[in-house]
């Protein structure tokens, strides 16, 4: 299937993606790094997957159940109707993945197939019957079904077939736990779903977001959370791996992890939508994984924290649509990126102005931060797109090292923090020159990409939303334009994030638009005014989001079809950020470059 023919469903621990056709594809267990036991979406059927449907001929409508993680799919027969219901109640002890069949209409003959496959789909697991269901173990990995259908076992699968009728309701409930405790008990699976929706309803009623985009905003919250990794409150960029940013590339990397790059934008959302609690945790983890000597900072780290996120590939799965190779782990975490630093220190002084508790160790933190980027500032670094070519002085990235050092004085300035001010004064002017000297580029009108280059790159749509420089500069208004003008794909308005080739970033070039990028361009023309075009952009980006409002990090044109790790945190903050800066009265884009929309 198509990458935007699957849906999410989770528990703030772990996610899975559910098909159209009724297949789950792809889950891990117990957390969102963890191993596979679904893997065909990166594979084959082989590999592992749940599948559930009508044995005959149907159509297919799905929705998410109100403002919910509750996901209903309506096969129609011409026999009659029949409703799945797809949910992960949230978690206990163990991890429970449960669905519903309910008949609508008429009988309805379904089938069942359930391929169990842990370690990325290359375990298969020893399997014996209970009174209910089957117990399979390999490893450290346990999990039992239990349902009132018949299970047979056939070729190292298991199979059913079974009449659901209007009015009755059929549930298989999977659980998880390690291998050397007891097995999960029985659960009544009527009341976890009664659990679960009132859960979803009682976060929603926090929401503050209201006006015309709300539905799709309230959307893309609720999908932020499930990206959440409640025990620590890190946000992971993906539920997947290694979906392609051109199908059959190379360009396949693990997003189950956590991104610096994000956090200030990520917090804005939460914060803007109403969720200081989550805003409140995703600074806590923040502040947690950066902890230690500065000069150990990374640009990513594991959902508790974690900051060995060795990169491996594997060999047995062939990859989505054999776009090879299957990664797990992320190399990009033992990069240097400066911006982190500025969006580090951005995100905590952003959560100092909304509010967010003081936090003293925090502050001593960003001391010794600043400290250490005073020495490093100067160097070369692989950007916030995470090149495998040659490190260069990236201008986005000088831009946040600016951010760091005018935030810092803006820490003692607004409020009251003590800290050598006028050393950073002085640091933050020798930057902002630095960059407006050696990153523009007069000829061309525009600043370029980095430093020495001719490249255009869609980072610096961010520049008038840091304060770095306003819109009403025409060196930003220059590089707005021939960022639309250069980066777009054909007139649409969708941005790239920079024309890709080998010499540049150390991979065959092709990839799709990046949509965190043409959200970044609707904001610019709301900050020039531009409010028309801003809302035409967004309301067309909005449309691209699969039937059940859920977008992954590309999207490509030529084919329609959505590209890379699904679904896409970043896409989703981003959403939510236009939609305010396009009706709400708390913009993100001003609340960040501390200079009034046009």
């Amino acid at each position: 299937m198509r990458i935007e023919d699957y849906a999410l469903v989770g528990d703030c621990h772990s996610g899975a993606l559910v098909g159209r056709d009724g297949s789950i594809d792809w889950l891990c267990w117990p957390r969102f790094d963890s191993p596979a036991c679904f893997a065909a979406l990166l594979g084959e059927p082989k590999h592992g997957r749940w599948k559930i449907a009508p044995q005959k001929k149907h159509s297919i409508r799905r929705r998410y159940r109100g403002d919910t993680l509750i996901l209903e799919t309506e096969f129609e027969t011409a026999d009659g109707a029949a409703l799945l219901i797809d949910f992960m109640p949230m978690r206990a002890e163990h991890c429970q993945l449960v669905r519903l069949v309910r008949g609508l209409r008429g009988r309805v003959a379904m089938e069942m197939e359930f391929i169990l496959r842990f370690d990325y789909g290359a375990s298969v697991p020893w399997v014996t019957r209970l009174d209910e269901g089957i117990r399979a173990i390999a490893g450290p990995d346990l999990a039992v079904l239990r349902t009132p259908v018949d299970l047979q076992a056939k070729d190292l699968t298991h199979v059913a077939c079974f009449d659901v009728a209007a009015g009755e309701t059929v549930p298989f409930v999977l659980a998880h736990g390690p291998s050397h405790r007891e097995v999960p008990p029985s659960v009544d699976a009527d009341r976890l779903l009664a659990e679960t929706e009132e859960y979803w309803k009682q976060w929603c009623r926090r929401c503050t977001v209201g006006g015309e985009y709300a539905s799709i905003v309230h959307r893309s919250l609720i999908t932020l959370k499930a990206l959440t990794y409640q025990p620590t409150g890190g946000v992971v960029a993906a539920v997947t791996t290694s979906l392609p940013e051109a199908i059959g590339g190379v360009r396949n990397w693990d997003y189950r992890f956590c991104w610096l790059r994000d956090a200030t934008m990520t917090l804005l959302a939460l914060m803007n939508g109403g969720y200081y609690d989550e805003a409140a945790a995703w600074r806590n983890w923040l502040v947690r994984a950066v902890a230690g000597s500065p000069a150990q900072a990374q640009i990513m780290y594991g959902i508790a924290g974690e900051r060995r996120i060795p990169e491996q590939v594997i060999s047995w799965l062939p990859g989505y649509e054999r776009s090879a190779p299957v990664r797990i782990g992320n190399a990009a975490a033992g990069q240097v990126q400066l911006d982190v630093y500025g969006e580090v220190i951005d995100a905590l002084h952003q959560g100092r102005k909304h509010g967010i508790p003081r936090d003293d160790a925090a502050w001593a933190m960003e001391r010794h931060l600043l400290g250490h980027l005073e020495k490093i500032w100067r160097d070369p670094d692989e950007g916030l797109w995470e090149v495998r070519g040659p490190a260069r002085h990236f201008t986005h990235s000088k831009i946040m090292c600016w951010v760091a050092f005018d935030r810092g004085v803006k820490a003692v300035e607004e409020f009251g923090r003590d800290g050598p001010v006028e050393h950073w004064r002085e640091m933050r002017a020798l930057i902002h020159d630095d960059v407006c000297r050696r990153a523009w580029r007069a000829d061309k009108g525009y600043f370029a990409q980095s430093y020495g280059s001719d490249d255009l790159d869609a980072s610096l749509l961010l520049m008038p939303m840091t304060g770095f420089l306003p819109c009403s500069d025409p060196r930003v208004k220059g590089t707005i334009e021939a960022i639309q003008r250069d980066l777009t794909v054909d007139g649409s308005g969708l941005v790239l994030r920079y024309r890709t080739r080998r010499a540049l970033d150390g991979l065959p070039p092709g990839e799709g638009v990046f949509l965190a990028c043409s959200f970044w361009l609707a904001d610019a023309l709301c900050m020039l005014g531009r409010w028309e075009e801003a809302r035409a952009l967004f309301e067309r980006l909005c449309r691209l989001a699969n039937d059940v409002g859920l977008l992954a990090e590309e999207y490509d044109p030529a084919s329609g079809r959505q590209l890379g790790n699904f679904p896409q945190a970043f896409s989703h903050v981003a959403l939510v950020n236009t939609a305010m800066n396009l009706s709400q009265h708390a913009k993100p884009a001003e609340q960040r470059a501390e200079e009034k929309v046009a």
